[in-house]
């Protein structure tokens, strides 16, 4: 019998041991630490990707070649089962192999992206920071990362929501995150459907929770947001009232209303 209690229980919270509520934090915070330190690997491997330097070039391709060719599953067991057979001494704990496994994984995809919105911006912003006396580095970072933001911003965002789900693959290694808490508590009780669904409302939660996050970080990258804003006020405005519609010219129109 499905017991629609204990979907209750979990989901509000109330659990004794507070098991969703650590598993939920888990899976947040693997999440956010993983990403972080993709973007930054992410961004030194386009940089690499992009030289006219075959030392710096070609051992960027390669690491994109591999981490996007193979599983992120099995970069994940090879970490933690394959890399204590060759030095022993390396003996990660599970959370440790997740982080590591994910950030690496991740680099790559960023690199790819990052490289998408550096190309995205016209050559002549470089050179026209050059003429003004900048290093490529001060350009880099004043004139063409700035730019090149609005078209990371939206993959990037894509990447991140795609990270709270992928965390699942921890549960694995014996990782408690939110998968892992469901199979792990679930199996005590044979309530592991039930959990598995408590679970599931906590992914979507998490990701309608960063959808609306990255819809105000896009926002406030859109160069024309404040035109935009405007426009709208003046077309609710002219439903509303009947005048002011941008379309007639008519009063607090952006053609000539003052």
């Amino acid at each position: 019998m499905f017991r629609w209690d204990l979907v209750w229980q979990y989901l509000t919270l109330q659990d004794p041991n507070s098991v969703f509520l650590n598993a939920l934090w888990t899976t947040v915070w693997i999440s956010v630490l993983a990403q972080a330190i993709g973007v930054i690997l992410g961004l030194f491997l386009a940089l690499m990707r992009m030289s006219r330097y075959p030392f710096l070039n070609w051992p960027a391709r390669a690491y994109i070649w591999f981490f996007r060719g193979s599983p992120l599953l099995v970069q994940v067991l090879l970490l933690y089962d394959g890399l204590p057979r060759v030095l022993s001494s390396l003996l990660l704990p599970a959370w440790a192999c997740v982080v590591v496994a994910f950030s690496l994984n991740e680099g790559a995809y960023m690199s790819e992206i990052v490289r998408a919105g550096i190309t995205s911006v016209d050559p002549g912003q470089m050179e026209a920071a050059k003429s003004l006396g900048m290093r490529f580095s001060l350009g880099m970072r004043r004139i063409i990362l700035p730019q090149a933001a609005r078209v990371i911003i939206p993959p990037l965002g894509n990447e991140f929501n795609n990270m709270l789900k992928t965390t699942s693959i921890a549960s694995v290694i014996g990782l408690i995150e939110l998968t892992g808490a469901a199979e792990t508590y679930g199996s005590q009780d044979f309530v592991i459907f039930e959990l598995l669904i408590v679970a599931t409302v906590y992914y979507l939660l998490l990701t309608t929770i960063w959808g609306f996050i990255q819809a105000w970080i896009e926002n406030r990258l859109d160069p024309n947001r404040k035109l935009k804003t405007d426009i709208n006020q003046k077309t609710l405005a002219a439903r509303m009232l009947g005048f002011g519609s941008p379309r007639t010219g008519g009063v607090g129109t952006i053609t000539g209303g003052r």
